[in-house]
């Protein structure tokens, strides 16, 4: 995928009151944009805008845990980090 990619925290509620921040990362995709969580392998999400990007990568980040969880896998923890660098 060509386009500028931007990583942004987004919170999933692992059990019941924990909340976790997965990192994402948005690119441009032809005329809509994707998404993925680095620490979620397989999650993924398109949307014709970015907020609608975000939103959905949300709903499928719960969906993918709440899949893991019925499956009896442990939860991951969020261990990718979000930098920028000037070239």
């Amino acid at each position: 995928m060509r386009g500028k990619s931007r990583s942004i925290g987004k919170q999933a509620r692992l059990d019941g009151n924990q909340v976790m921040r997965f990192a994402i990362v948005i690119e441009k995709a032809g005329k809509k944009f994707s998404a993925y969580v680095p620490d979620l392998p397989g999650c993924v999400s398109t949307g014709r805008t970015v907020k609608e990007t975000e939103a959905n990568i949300r709903e499928a980040i719960r969906f993918h845990l709440d899949g893991m969880r019925e499956d009896g896998l442990p939860t991951p923890r969020p261990q990718s980090r979000c930098e920028y660098v000037e070239a």
